[in-house]
């Protein structure tokens, strides 16, 4: 199973009300869930080729309102607001170019579907839109970091 096949399943169950997902044939074996388990994790699949690995993943929610710790702590605290979280895997730009200025920076105003970063993946640049009006907190990546699905990006209150 490729890679990308395993993303559009994530995706797809990321955007379904399962709870729960599994999925096995002869050399492949995956296992989603939406419960209380943190992180992901891989190990190797049992009765199965050495190469094949045991998926289990709690896909994230692109915007929530818990609070979490950041990255990048600002004076020891966590900043206020929504976290805009990367919905794929990819190199960060925060400006549309090395001389241009950046998208956004803490403090601005930004309106819903602005651009507030480019994530490169496999050669296409997604634009990342702003899920909502609001004024931004904090960015907690920095430019040409490589953001894994889930990471948290900006926070907009």
């Amino acid at each position: 199973m490729q890679l990308s096949d395993i993303k559009d399943l994530m995706a797809q169950f990321d955007q379904s009300s399962l709870k729960e997902f599994s999925y096995k044939n002869a050399e492949d074996e995956l296992a989603f869930s939406k419960n209380e388990n943190k992180g992901a994790t891989i190990a190797p699949a049992v009765n199965t080729l050495p190469a094949s690995p045991v998926v289990e993943a709690t896909p994230v929610p692109t915007v929530h309102d818990a609070p979490e710790a950041s990255a990048q702590p600002s004076m020891g605290s966590v900043a206020e607001g929504d976290l805009v979280e990367s919905p794929l895997v990819g190199v960060v730009y925060l400006s549309p170019g090395p001389d241009k200025p950046a998208f956004v920076s803490v403090g601005d105003q930004v309106k819903k579907g602005q651009t507030l970063l480019i994530i490169e993946a496999m050669k296409v640049m997604n634009e990342i839109p702003a899920p909502q009006d609001g004024v931004i907190t904090e960015i907690l990546v920095s430019n040409e970091e490589v953001a894994d699905f889930g990471k948290g990006l900006v926070r907009i209150k």
